[in-house]
């Protein structure tokens, strides 16, 4: 009980990008225009499609609960880390907090990947079985994925992070990143946390090898299906859309993979804050803007949403 009531008066602090307070400032504006350009650009793809009734289909609402989901994520780190960055890093958070941030993000991160996997099966559905794609992708389905999203990641995160903080921390201390991520706060622990480690790490594996593996299948059926694709417009529309989606789903995956399943001996702080950089505020962006800009319905509706404005 005295190493509980020890550990819950343990704050942490964020180590600044620099000692130089001109190089925080140009950071902190970096990181407030990456967050307004996704805060801006999702909350727009999801009241274009919530507002134009014929955007109402599987594709685009699989597309209006990601952009959803990409504020949501962004939202529970850049306020936080904007603070800091502007404090120079003399920002504690208690135990709790931390927590809090961690078990979010990971709920909402790992419902993310399970839709990204969703939405690569309704591809395949549209691709593959163009005559049967009411039926097989039916509203109750659409309605199950989106659900079963959020309750997958809110099953990951919930274990994650009570491993995590069951774990002593003794004296306030410094987390090399710019929000409370799991392995670099399980860094500052003060015992063995071999055993600690691998639950995380097969957990992730899991996640990680299921997902991958939902996507690439869907993926090569899909390829296989567009060569056979007679016309060759529809050819280039199919390609167009696949790509776009890879472009999304690639660098998600890739730097989560690098993240949660890099091993410790060879995990690198700075190494790890740069990647996060990506799978936090790169792929936010990265999700309205190539979306937007390779759909032909969705530009034509952000036009006339825009033009209302």
């Amino acid at each position: 009980m005295e190493e509980i009531n020890k550990t819950a008066k343990v704050q942490f602090s964020l180590r600044p990008f620099s000692a130089d307070p001109k190089v925080q400032a140009v950071i902190f504006v970096a990181f407030l225009a990456m967050y307004l350009t996704s805060l801006g650009g999702n909350a727009l793809i999801a009241l274009t499609v919530q507002i134009n009734h014929p955007l109402h289909t599987p594709m685009y609402v699989f597309l209006a609960n990601l952009a959803a989901l990409e504020i949501l994520c962004t939202s529970c780190i850049a306020p936080l880390a904007l603070a800091n960055l502007l404090s120079m890093g003399r920002t504690p958070i208690s135990i709790a907090g931390c927590g809090t941030q961690m078990f979010f993000f990971i709920f909402l991160g790992g419902a993310d990947g399970v839709l990204l996997a969703a939405m690569a099966y309704e591809r395949l559905i549209a691709i593959r079985y163009p005559l049967g794609y009411t039926l097989l992708m039916s509203r109750p389905l659409c309605v199950a994925l989106m659900v079963g999203a959020l309750v997958l990641g809110f099953l990951l995160s919930l274990p994650l992070t009570v491993l995590i903080f069951r774990l002593p921390f003794c004296n306030n201390s410094e987390i090399y990143h710019f929000f409370r991520d799991m392995p670099a706060a399980m860094r500052l622990a003060c015992a063995d946390t071999h055993v600690h480690q691998s639950a995380p790490y097969a957990i992730s594996f899991i996640r990680l090898s299921i997902l991958l593996s939902m996507v690439s299948v869907s993926y090569v059926f899909i390829v296989a299906t567009v060569f056979r694709i007679r016309p060759a417009e529809g050819r280039r529309r199919a390609c167009s859309t696949c790509s776009s989606r890879l472009s999304v789903v690639l660098p998600q995956y890739g730097c989560t993979s690098f993240t949660y399943l890099s091993p410790r001996s060879s995990y690198s702080p700075e190494s790890g804050r740069v990647v996060s950089v990506v799978y936090t505020f790169i792929t936010a962006i990265l999700n309205p803007l190539i979306y937007s800009m390779r759909n032909k319905e969705l530009k034509t509706a952000l036009r006339r949403a825009l033009r209302g404005l």
